[in-house]
Formats: structure tokens, sequence, C-alpha cells
């Protein structure tokens, strides 16, 4: 169905005005959509296998976690992790991602707890096993790679979310405004054409009729 209004030269000249600003806003949507997908998908797959060696690292962790408890009498366990020798400090900032503005992390180790220097283990090595410090030390490297898979989750998310934005705007321009607006055009200057070769026919009726008066 045509947009309605007045058939006048000044609308089809309106109509045409806005025509092309919706046709230069689809190819401007399309871009931006076909660089989302691929920013998509670029960080999908980071994601995977990011997670995959996470995961990975953190079932072996855990494991020998399991075996530390194992070996360890539960008491000299709950004692040896009780105070940690460094905290976190996190700071979050942005990133612009094709004007999506995903979540950036930003962590420091401070030293904290026993004060036990540089060192990650939180007790001494008499009575704790083998299998806790690798459990500890998997835990302490893999601190940062989990910060990032956190940002690049998050940051899929959201670009998802902007893509099916944008998605619904390409096709809401694609297939319901500008064929309006190109139906409107057709639709006014078909009348205007009418309208031309009404007058046109009256000039012409009235030029006889002088004519014959003559």
């Amino acid at each position: 169905m045509e947009i309605r209004v007045n058939p006048t030269r000044m609308e089809l000249n309106r109509l045409k005005k806005r025509l092309t600003m919706a046709q230069r806003g689809h190819k401007l949507l399309k871009d931006k959509r076909d660089e989302l997908i691929r920013q998509f998908i670029i960080l999908v797959r980071k994601n995977k296998d990011l997670r995959e060696h996470i995961e990975k690292e953190l079932t072996g962790a855990f494991a020998k976690f399991l075996l530390a408890r194992a070996v360890m009498p539960a008491e000299n366990l709950e004692e040896a992790l009780m105070y940690p020798t460094k905290t976190v400090s996190l700071e979050i900032s942005k990133q612009n991602i094709m004007s999506v503005y995903a979540p950036k992390f930003n962590w420091v180790e401070e030293e904290g707890g026993r004060g036990e220097g540089s060192s990650i283990y939180p007790y001494g090595f008499v009575d704790t096993s083998a299998e806790l410090d690798i459990s500890i030390e998997t835990l302490s490297e893999i601190l940062p790679q989990l910060m990032e898979l956190a940002e690049i989750e998050k940051a899929v998310q959201l670009l998802a979310e902007e893509i099916e934005k944008t998605r619904r705007r390409v096709n809401a321009l694609e297939y319901i405004l500008i064929p309006k607006l190109e139906e409107t055009i057709r639709y006014i200057t078909m009348k205007l054409e009418e309208s031309e070769r009404g007058a046109l026919t009256r000039l012409m009726k009235i030029k006889d009729v002088v004519r014959a008066k003559m």
C-alpha cells in the first residue's frame, strides 16, 4: 500500500529525497551488519578455542586438588588455603567494537594475606602435597585467561543483540519503507502525468474553440 500523500510535484520531490536517504541508510546498515557478523564470527571462534583450553586446564587443576584432598588431612588443607598471599583489584572499562561498547577488564595483583612476597603459595611445603602446588599454580596462571574469556563472551552477547537490531532495521528499510516510497512515487508520478495530459487536452479544446470563433 502506498503512503497517503497529496499528489503534488513538491511532495514528489520530497519523497524522492526521502527515498535516496533511505537507500543510503540501507546500504550503510547492510555494511554495518556484515562487519558486525564478521567481528562476531572472529570472537566466537576465539571464544571456542579459549574456552576449550580453559576447561582442559581447570579439569586438570580440579583433579589435582581432589588428589590433594585425598592425601592431606582436612584441617591441614583448610589451614593451608586460609590466608591468600595476594589479592586482585579489578577495574572495568569499555571497548568499542563497531559502536558496541563491550566491557574491558583490567586487573592488578596486590600483595596481601601472609605477606609471602611474590610467591603464589599461601603455605609452607612441609605439610602439603605436590598435587596442591600444581593445582594452585594452574589456577593462578589461568586467571588472566578467565578474565579474557569473560570479556569475549560478553562482547559476543552484545554483538549478537546488535546484529539482530541491525538486521531488523535493514529488513524494515528493504521490505517495507523503500518499497512503499517507490510505490508512492510511482503513484504521484502517474497522477501528475494524468493531470498534465488533462491540462493539455483542455488547452487544445480551448484553442479549437477560439479558432472556431475567429
